[in-house]
């Protein structure tokens, strides 16, 4: 694929997944997403050819420039979108698949000092919205969804939707959990080949686990009244 393809292709990336962007010109000069990973590309060049202070200086100057850090050594597929990007971190051996999106403030990151792998790898059509945090060395598989605001410490299966702090899967092909082991009958879902980008559309595990609790104090209060009223009625007898 030549040079010339690629930045069109990049692109072209923009205007399907942000319909803020109005011409070429306003993409070319105004998308820092765009500018950090085309400064990745140049880095990484440099890094396969060992030429480690000069991927790292190039880098440096495009974190500085756009609010992206994108170490050189990391391995990016095509498809990439940064949409703002401010804040976000995509460590050395972090690798990214196919038509992934990443929202400001996202971190890519590790756990600690080990050596070796270290970062995680994120599948295709995955998307990981404002705020997440992505830490160790485990694979976010083919279209999964990070909440916003999440942590995530372990490996996430495909087509999961991901929520909390710290993480844990909500959502599986679409539907709840819980929802998910109840059927009985399980019907193959065909992969798509566009980004879902609807993630706001998130359940919240929190908020159904407090009008739980809410209901079943309700129901404890109702009992207990029940008990005293009949202990009133047999005191005045």
């Amino acid at each position: 694929m030549s040079i010339f393809h690629t930045l069109k292709k990049d692109i072209r990336i923009v205007f399907e997944r942000d319909p803020a962007a109005k011409n070429v010109v306003e993409v070319l000069l105004c998308y820092p997403g765009l500018h950090a990973i085309w400064a990745y590309r140049l880095a990484h060049i440099f890094y396969k050819h060992r030429q480690f202070v000069i991927a790292r200086l190039i880098s440096h100057i495009a974190r500085f420039l756009t609010g992206i850090e994108i170490h050189p050594g990391a391995k990016i597929g095509p498809g990439l979108f940064i949409d703002h990007g401010s804040g976000i971190v995509i460590g050395e051996t972090a690798e990214l698949g196919k038509n992934v999106t990443l929202y400001q403030g996202v971190t890519l990151g590790g756990t600690g000092k080990e050596k070796g792998k270290r970062h995680p790898t994120l599948g295709d059509n995955v998307v990981v919205s404002c705020g997440a945090k992505v830490l160790g060395s485990f694979r976010v598989g083919n279209h999964a969804k990070i909440g916003a605001g999440s942590v995530v410490l372990k490996e996430v299966p495909d087509y999961a939707t991901v929520v909390g702090i710290p993480g844990r899967v909500v959502m599986m092909k679409g539907n709840r959990v819980n929802q998910a082991k109840k059927n009985v009958v399980k019907t193959e879902i065909q992969e798509e080949c566009d980004v879902d980008l609807a993630h706001n559309k998130l359940p919240d595990p929190e908020l159904e686990m407090i009008k739980k609790l809410t209901a079943r104090l309700d129901e404890l209060e109702k009992k207990l009244s029940n008990i005293e009223g009949k202990d009133a009625n047999v005191s005045s007898l």
